[in-house]
């Protein structure tokens, strides 16, 4: 399998990206997935599932139009971005303490979701410097906190088409709620700065106009979702997402498709992997 496939890494205007692609050169055009990993977690642990998409696509890849790539980067602190380990941690997680915890994480989530729309600003140039071919198809695929940029990418860069957001929530101020509940803590300020509830307001999914069919209002309208949790989940809980892609729309030209996995908790598995991979080969290629 291994043999199907190549991977590199790119330094695109600082930023150390994990290229998967055919050994083979092909002349068909590329859609491009980023794939994101986890809180507390690297890049390195999505290499077999990038593997695994790349090569079962070359694989089964008869009477495709377009050749699938995947492009993993470390979230921001994360893997070897890290600076300060504490702050990627909860407000009480084993023995971590990180009072900024509602403020950290959002910044790495909406953080790797800016990353994305300067990849997609650059990585033609990077991969294509001779025009020798491009890429017509942008999507994000994200684990836990990757999902959660997976539904702010969807939401903020037109270009990014597809998304599959696993284990993650479009709903932040929900998901905190949920979270201090949990350790009976109170969702106010400095656990939770007016500042940053405001900064919510304004990027996260759940405060557009997402039940809209106009395409002028709903950045939704037109794209291709596949939502993936589980129904054991109690780090990100399907009530904190529920109301949200229950009433999402995405127009006659977008596809919605849904499945909470029963007896699943939080975490990627398998059957979610396999998912992943038959959602972005009938809509991608």
């Amino acid at each position: 399998m291994s043999k199907l496939l190549q991977s590199e890494s790119l330094c695109v205007g600082g930023l150390d990206i994990l290229l998967y692609r055919p050994s083979n050169p092909s002349p068909l055009p590329v859609s491009l997935v980023y794939l994101l990993h986890g809180r507390l977690s690297s890049r390195g642990a999505v290499n077999a599932f990038a593997r695994k998409l790349v090569s079962r696509m070359i694989e089964e890849g008869e009477g495709n139009k377009r050749q699938l790539w995947v492009v993993s980067l470390d979230h921001r602190n994360h893997g070897t971005r890290v600076v300060n380990d504490t702050a990627n941690h909860g407000w009480h997680e084993g023995d971590r303490h990180n009072p900024r915890h509602a403020v950290d994480m959002y910044s790495i989530q909406l953080g790797t979701t800016r990353d994305i729309t300067f990849l997609t600003d650059l990585l033609p140039s990077y991969l294509f410097p001779n025009g020798e071919n491009m890429i017509v198809d942008w999507g994000v695929v994200g684990i836990s906190l990757g999902g959660h940029s997976a539904w702010l990418s969807l939401c903020h860069d037109a270009r990014i088409r597809f998304g599959v957001p696993i284990i993650g929530c479009p709903n932040y101020l929900e998901l905190m709620a949920h979270r201090a509940g949990q350790h009976g803590l109170n969702l106010d300020p400095p656990l939770l700065p007016s500042s940053l509830r405001q900064l919510i307001q304004q990027e996260d999914p759940v405060y557009k106009d997402y039940k809209s069919l106009d395409p002028e209002r709903n950045p939704f309208i037109g794209k291709k979702v596949l939502v993936l949790s589980g129904k054991e989940d109690v780090l990100v809980p399907w009530s904190a997402s529920q109301e949200f892609v229950d009433k999402l729309e995405v127009g006659e030209d977008g596809e919605k498709r849904v499945h909470v996995v029963n007896g699943v908790g939080h975490q990627c598995t398998e059957e979610m992997q396999d998912e992943t991979y038959t959602f972005l080969r009938e809509m991608m290629l």
